[in-house]
């Protein structure tokens, strides 16, 4: 099967979240196939329908002042910080289309999420970082050494309406982990965030760059959800294509 991949660049949060209910009708109207849209964001804070407004600690002022947009969508989650440098993953797929392993059981919310921790796990082996899953806790998180607990360099919400994923992940490169500190990060206040950029050695080899990190990330995604990965340019031409493809 092919996975349509269109690299977006950074868009703004609400033309992200349209793009988003375009695709999502889109792929319930069969018009397109499955689709990962890849891009960055200028600094906004997401709450998501388990969220709790206490865990954005800055005020309406300050982030006023900052420039950072804030938006209730429907994604599950707690309150999430998207900004430059942060690698943010929109998956639109018909859940349908897949299976679990070789049973011809149906790919469930949570083996969704599953497989979505897997393509970051894999992506972040990549440039020598070991992380994890841990219990109760969705997202990718580092192993912890020592006395340093592990900490979170991933982040996933998602939304399935009538088997058709939105949302996503959001993977941390080279981000300025100090904008975390407006919010406590899916209301986990016991534990930090880090980037692939603090965590990889000095000398790995390719560096976790931007463009490195998308690499990585379209590629393990094609693995895990067993898809041939098909970039395309723009949103526009991935609908002609298909268009042209149903005439």
């Amino acid at each position: 099967m092919i996975l349509n991949l269109v690299h977006l660049g950074r868009i703004d949060y609400a033309s992200g979240l349209t793009l988003q209910k375009q695709m999502v009708e889109a792929r319930h109207a069969g018009q397109i196939g499955n689709t990962l849209l890849l891009l960055e964001h200028p600094p906004v804070l997401t709450l998501g329908r388990n969220s709790d407004r206490k865990n954005v600690i800055a005020s309406d002022e300050f982030l006023a002042y900052r420039g950072v947009e804030i938006h209730e969508i429907n994604r599950g989650g707690d309150v999430t910080y998207h900004g430059p440098g942060q690698l943010v993953g929109y998956p639109i797929l018909d859940l349908r289309s897949f299976t679990v392993g070789d049973s011809p059981r149906r790919l469930g919310a949570v083996d969704y999420v599953r497989l979505l921790e897997e393509v970051l796990i894999r992506a972040c082996a990549d440039f020598g970082i070991r992380a994890q899953r841990i219990a109760g806790r969705t997202g990718v998180w580092t192993i912890a050494g020592g006395s340093i607990p592990e900490k979170k360099v991933a982040a996933i919400g998602v939304h399935i309406s009538r088997g058709i994923t939105s949302h996503g992940f959001a993977l941390n490169v080279t981000t300025d982990l100090r904008d975390f500190d407006l919010i406590v990060p899916c209301g986990i206040s016991d534990r930090t965030v880090t980037s692939l950029e603090l965590e990889a050695d000095a000398s790995a080899q390719p560096s976790p760059t931007m463009e490195n990190t998308i690499n990585a990330v379209a590629r393990h995604f094609g693995r895990v959800f067993e898809h041939q990965v098909l970039w395309v340019e723009s949103v526009d031409d991935l609908l002609a294509a298909n268009q042209h493809h149903g005439e």
